[in-house]
């Protein structure tokens, strides 16, 4: 039985590999590193997601259930790729080439939460599949959303903070970088827009601000400052943060459709745990969050 469920888009970032002219294939995809997270923080979860049958497909399969997650597949014309280029803070863009918008389909058996959002819940077809299956969610699950908006692929504010506000009203959880929201809302305290998000139906609304930690708006507004490390680069540290936040709503009991009213009050070292998950990726290459172990002895640190 999977007790999360991630439904959204898996692909191969091709990463700098020391010469303008090499790259190195490493699997990725906001929703698959998540997935990938959960799976090493010892929880039991899925990936629902579309792959071609090629390498690159096969390397993400190998790659997620190497973490302990199973992985349904849907067809795809070819897997996705991210070309990946990195600041000199370490700060990553994208440009993407993809093939794969999600289908309707139930959630696996035993599924007490799901997550999605990213780019599967923004494009093409995607938006309304993935909504739909939200919606089927709710009576079921707690469900989880981050919109992790990628501007190169976006051409309509209006349309997407349209889009955002129906899928945050689907949603119990929701997780938005201060990128994310200063690019939806121009000027705008995040931490207001958050609570606008709560005014929608969401029971908890965190942000994160790269370096600075993360606030949770909850009942209470709760901040967590992030500790300082050598920071290699930052491709995935949102996305562990999202698994080690899941991860331990799971730890504490507040995963279920009977649990959405004690979501509001959140136990802070969920927070804690989930700020340190997001830094100790910034100190290694790619999208590579921690393992259980690696973050109890990073926290002890």
């Amino acid at each position: 039985m999977n007790r999360v469920t991630v439904l959204g888009e898996a692909l191969v970032d091709l990463a700098p590999a020391g010469d303008e002219r090499l790259f190195r294939a490493v699997p990725g995809g906001s929703p698959a590193n998540v997935a990938v997270g959960l799976g090493r923080l010892g929880v039991s979860s899925s990936l629902v997601t579309g792959l071609g049958a090629d390498a690159f497909g096969r390397l993400v399969v190998r790659h997620v259930e190497d973490a302990g997650v199973s992985v349904v597949v849907q067809p795809s014309p070819f897997t996705g790729m991210a070309v990946v280029t990195l600041d000199d803070a370490g700060r990553a863009s994208y440009d993407f080439a993809l093939s794969w918008e999600p289908a309707e389909e139930p959630l696996p058996d035993g599924t007490v939460a799901l997550h999605t959002g990213s780019l599967a819940a923004a494009l093409g077809d995607g938006p309304a599949r993935v909504e739909a299956v939200m919606e089927a969610a709710r009576p079921v699950a707690t469900v989880s959303f981050d919109p992790n908006i990628r501007p190169a692929l976006m051409d309509d504010l209006g349309r997407e903070v349209d889009r955002v506000v129906r899928q945050v009203a689907l949603s119990d959880v929701v997780k938005a970088s201060e990128e994310d929201i200063a690019w939806l809302h121009p000027g705008v305290d995040p931490l207001d827009v958050a609570h606008g998000w709560r005014a929608l139906g969401a029971a908890l609304v965190v942000v994160t601000h790269g370096a600075g930690g993360a606030t949770l708006v909850g009942d209470q507004e709760v901040h967590r400052p992030a500790p300082p490390v050598p920071v290699v680069d930052t491709v995935g540290a949102g996305d562990a943060f999202t698994a080690a936040f899941l991860a331990g709503l799971d730890d504490a009991d507040l995963l279920g459709p009977d649990r959405r009213d004690a979501l509001s009050s959140v136990p802070v070292d969920v927070l804690e745990r989930a700020v340190l998950a997001a830094s100790l990726t910034c100190t290694r290459p790619g999208a590579d969050p921690p393992t259980r172990a690696e973050l109890d002895a990073f926290a002890a640190v």
